[in-house]
């Protein structure tokens, strides 16, 4: 009988070890290819959809732009959510988030809703290492499900910026960015600067964060990232560095881990050449031990690093 049970446990480590998540992928960075990406993934979500962007920071010109989600977010009768950021900038206050907002032009396409405007509530984190909860904006109980709409490109603080982070820090309300920065040492964004832990703390954070949100939703959100305007710098940043890398394309899994490791192995895959360089990229996500993540994500039971690339291009 114990022969038996080490064998069974034995062919389930094996099954999990081999395990696969699907990452859909086609090269066409256009309103059909966008929403070619999201049909391909078989899921109707439910209810009330938000739709989670990053809407830039006023004066930078790399977040996703109106024109090019705006079928996706028409056909889904989506919200556009984003929360006010924790550091000096256009987004920081609701009235100022609302002129960047309506200066990119989001609000000609879609209702808008920034969160954390009218307050903020907590909610559990499964992994508890670093913080026992995410805080977020009270607004996000009005939605039932959710497209992760992710800008892959570089970040300072955290390497890069893909479907993880824009389901945590993107999700989280000021002072949520807060607890995730600091790893649960602060919660008041007056405090961020003087309590920023090691990197590792900080995007094991981050991991757990975004699984929180997914748990919320029960499972309700789909992933889809877009890789065009690869600067080194976040959409955060309000004057990026130019990007060095040629646009490639859109993923999109029901897997956040998996679609955020292809979009790392296609950085770190890419032949340096003119006019397509992913040297600065790699270096900045390296220093910043970015693809921690991933590795803490997958460990914690968020998704799993190993994926099957299908192209949904004829």
């Amino acid at each position: 009988m114990k022969r038996l049970t080490l064998l069974l446990a034995s062919l389930l480590c094996m099954g999990t070890m081999f395990a696969q998540s699907i990452v859909f992928i086609t090269k066409d960075i256009s309103p059909d290819g966008l929403m070619k990406a999201y049909k391909a993934l078989g899921v109707e979500l439910k209810g009330n959809v938000a739709v989670k962007i990053s809407t830039g920071e006023g004066e930078g010109k790399n977040a996703l732009k109106p024109n090019l989600i705006a079928p996706l977010v028409k056909s889904v009768h989506g919200t556009i959510v984003e929360c006010n950021t924790a550091y000096p900038g256009n987004r920081v206050k609701s009235e100022d988030h609302w002129k960047a907002i309506k200066e990119h032009g989001y609000l000609d396409i879609a209702p808008v809703d920034i969160m954390d405007e009218e307050g903020e509530m907590k909610i559990p984190t499964r992994d508890k290492k670093h913080i026992s909860y995410d805080i977020v904006g009270t607004h996000l109980q009005k939605y039932n499900s959710m497209i992760n709409l992710a800008h892959f490109k570089g970040h300072q603080m955290a390497g890069f910026g893909g479907v993880l982070k824009n389901q945590s820090i993107g999700v989280a309300s000021s002072n949520g960015k807060t607890n995730i920065h600091t790893a649960g040492k602060a919660q008041k964004m007056s405090e961020l600067w003087d309590n920023l832990p090691e990197q590792d703390a900080f995007l094991e954070s981050m991991a757990a964060a975004a699984q929180a949100v997914a748990d919320y939703f029960k499972g309700e959100v789909v992933y889809i990232a877009v890789m065009n305007n690869m600067s080194i710098d976040c959409d955060c940043n309000a004057h990026p560095a130019n990007p060095e890398i040629k646009d490639y394309g859109i993923l999109a899994s029901t897997d956040p881990v998996a679609l955020d490791q292809a979009c790392l192995d296609i950085i770190f895959n890419m032949k340096p050449e003119k006019g397509n360089d992913p040297r600065a990229l790699i270096e900045r996500i390296n220093k910043q031990h970015g693809t921690h993540i991933t590795e803490y994500a997958e460990k914690i039971g968020f998704g799993s690093r190993k994926y099957k690339l299908v192209s949904i291009d004829k």
